[in-house]
């Protein structure tokens, strides 16, 4: 049998200095970081500059604002929470969240729904495919204070396109703008108009990246078109489906042309988002702080609805 070699104690005490040396070496590092170290946080100063600029300053402005009293031409004092107690206090904020909820539910749901079956369409084979992606784009493409200015031009009043349209059917006008139901009808219409393009564009490109061997599987496994569709269809555009849905919420709760250049609000206030009751506070009541009240309440139920 063989006896295991006994290990010298200067090998034992150079192998210890040798596990010890890196934790020496660490211990001795420079305690400021190098150029090369710091370079890429300096590219990162520029951008950093710009959001302060572009968000932090007129979030920090609005702040201040809304604690103070005063308008835009003769600003006031310190007021502290006033301008928020009188906001909650006012019916027409709690008309104006309503409105802004239905508006953005029904321009997200309406959104959805019109852009994935026409994004299910304009992904089959047929003639003249691309000659529809270009007119269903369409709405997207032109300036939104004409479209909806012509929107207005046919759905003004009983002489109107659409109503001269419904009297050729023998139907009774419906006076789109005037009546209060109608026009939060309208305005949501209008809005869904404009902003499906953007859904089909994008659910088209997610149904076209799909993998086509997880349809020829479920054919195999005897899946109808319908449990292709749920079952294959729905759980590759979750994900991309959700992104969508929120940046259309917070496109929805920040639109201000659609109500404002269709009907200012009216009638009766019945289509008065928040972002127009932040715009009447401050440019026509003159009340800057209840604007930027209103303006930093619009932002904090955004960011909850995402």
């Amino acid at each position: 049998m063989m006896l295991a070699k006994p290990i010298h104690p200067v090998q034992i005490s150079t192998a210890s200095r040798g596990a010890v040396a890196p934790a020496n070496a660490l211990q001795r590092r420079r305690p400021w970081p190098t150029r090369k170290e710091l370079f890429p946080y300096a590219l990162l100063v520029p951008s950093l500059l710009l959001i302060c600029l572009v968000i932090a300053y007129p979030l920090l402005s609005a702040i201040g604002y809304s604690l103070s009293g005063g308008s835009l031409l003769k600003p006031g004092g310190f007021v502290g929470l006033k301008n928020f107690i009188d906001l909650f206090a006012a019916k027409d904020f709690y008309n104006s969240i309503e409105f802004s909820l239905v508006f953005a539910i029904g321009n997200v749901l309406g959104c959805y729904a019109i852009g994935l079956c026409l994004a299910l369409i304009m992904n089959l084979d047929f003639p003249g495919r691309g000659a529809c992606r270009v007119a269903f784009l369409l709405p997207w493409i032109v300036p939104g204070i004409v479209s909806i200015v012509c929107w207005r031009w046919m759905l003004a009043d009983e002489h109107a396109l659409v109503n001269q349209f419904l009297s050729l059917l023998g139907m009774d006008p419906i006076y789109f703008l005037s009546d209060e139901r109608s026009a939060v009808f309208a305005v949501t219409m209008v809005k869904i108009w404009r902003s499906f393009p953007f859904m089909l564009l994008s659910l088209l490109a997610a149904l076209q990246s799909i993998d086509r061997s997880l349809y020829e599987a479920a054919e195999l496994d005897g899946a109808s078109r319908w449990q292709g569709f749920r079952y294959v269809t729905m759980p590759q555009i979750k994900n991309l489906s959700v992104v969508l849905c929120m940046m259309m919420t917070i496109w929805s709760i920040n639109d201000f042309e659609t109500p404002f250049l269709l009907t200012q609000g009216g009638p009766a206030k019945a289509t008065e988002s928040m972002i127009l009751l932040a715009y009447r506070y401050t440019f026509v009541r003159n009340n800057m702080g209840l604007g930027s009240a209103v303006s930093l309440v619009t932002r904090t139920y955004a960011n909850q609805n995402k």
